[in-house]
């Protein structure tokens, strides 16, 4: 009985024992599984929070500056600046648009500036010529002058009636849409003549280094392509001696309307001269030395109209012989007085003064450090002969 009463008691603790490691494992399970969800709980809260920083910064963020919506942003209030090609030794601009639209700058006496592009931009409808005027951008020479016109009150066709105001229209849409595309045959058959005609040289026009021959042969591809578009307009279709005659056909009906007057409606310039002026000069003012048989019939058979076209000339263009020779784009505008350039001048003069002084000094500086290094040469053989003789003598005496 002793023995059985010892033992149970013994089993009984050993079981508590147990039962305790067990429920002490549980509970340590429990805790451990609370503080990994508390864990989770808090990084995710955390990640939460992350992203709802991220998102106020960039609602805080402001947003992206737009882009210009012009090229030249120094603009000065009112100033019209002109984007087209560069000049010509024979013509402003081998465009007619462009032409047209310096021109009524010039005779609606507007101030406008040429800005020197370098042939990169084009209007955003992908046209020259187009401006810009106070930070905005108005392309199609048409839509310039109606929009200038109406902005700042310069209607050249104020004074037009009813009647003269469709005949000018009738008269602009026949140029612009008939006369020009004889025009365009001509250059795109003949591209090497309108290249000598215009004096172009294609380095300069293009802003380019590649050499004039290989421009002068891929101008002839291009233009040799452009027929392509003078035959979808319906014109190229036709035989030479047939456009010929339609380029006379409208040329006589100028003449016929313009006849002894100095502008088409009178004594004032209008949008039809400008028009006009801007198309026949592309034919008028082409070297003489190059054949263009338009031009010589223009001249043989509409005298008036040459002479139309130096009448604007002389009116709209005062600085023609300047720019033509200079090919600058602004003669226009005021150049600066030459008492600058003279004061200008002296400093040069000094500063060429002072690089020829410094060179000389250089050259002395040279002479003199030759003239050491000579000397010390010499004393360094001199001393090397009395070492060898002093050497020499001792050996005698040995």
């Amino acid at each position: 009985m002793t023995t059985e009463t010892e033992t149970k008691p013994v089993e009984q603790t050993e079981e508590k024992k147990e039962e305790v490691k067990e429920e002490v494992k549980k509970e340590e399970a429990e805790t451990n599984n609370a503080e990994e969800k508390a864990d989770d709980k808090a990084e995710k809260a955390d990640k939460e929070k992350k992203e709802e920083e991220k998102k106020d910064v960039k609602a805080k963020k402001e947003p992206a500056a737009p882009k210009p919506a012009v090229h030249k942003l120094d603009f000065n209030k009112d100033v019209v600046y002109l984007y087209q090609f560069t000049r010509t030794p024979v013509l402003p601009s081998l465009s007619p648009y462009c032409l047209k639209v310096e021109t009524w700058l010039r005779i609606a006496d507007l101030k406008y500036e040429n800005v020197d592009h370098k042939m990169k931009y084009k209007s955003k409808k992908g046209q020259l010529p187009f401006v810009e005027v106070n930070g905005e951008e108005i392309a199609d020479s048409a839509i310039i002058i109606k929009e200038l016109g109406t902005r700042y009150n310069k209607d050249l066709d104020a004074s037009l009636t009813a009647e003269q105001r469709n005949v000018a229209h009738a008269t602009i849409s026949m140029i612009e849409n008939h006369f020009a595309w004889v025009v365009k045959w001509w250059r795109c058959r003949c591209p090497g003549e309108w290249v000598r005609a215009a004096k172009l040289n294609l380095q300069q026009a293009l802003n380019t280094r590649i050499p004039n021959a290989v421009l002068n042969f891929a101008f002839k591809l291009r233009y040799r392509q452009a027929a392509k578009k003078v035959r979808a307009h319906g014109i190229g279709v036709h035989k030479p001696e047939e456009i010929e005659e339609f380029g006379h056909n409208d040329l006589m009906v100028l003449s016929d309307l313009l006849g002894d007057k100095p502008f088409f409606f009178g004594d004032d310039p209008n949008t039809l001269d400008v028009v006009a002026f801007a198309n026949l000069a592309q034919v008028a003012f082409m070297d003489k030395e190059v054949s263009y048989s338009l031009r010589d019939w223009m001249t043989e058979n509409c005298a008036n109209l040459v002479e139309f076209c130096n009448r604007v000339k002389e009116l709209a263009f005062p600085d023609w012989e300047e720019m033509c020779t200079t090919l600058d784009l602004n003669s226009h505008l005021p150049k600066p007085p030459p008492t600058e350039e003279k004061a200008e001048e002296p400093a040069t003069e000094k500063e060429e003064k002072t690089k020829e002084e410094e060179k000389k000094d250089e050259k002395e500086k040279d002479d003199t450090e030759k003239e050491k290094a000579q000397k010390d040469e010499k004393e360094g053989e001199k001393e090397d002969n009395k070492k060898t003789e002093e050497k020499e003598k001792e050996e005698e005496k040995k």
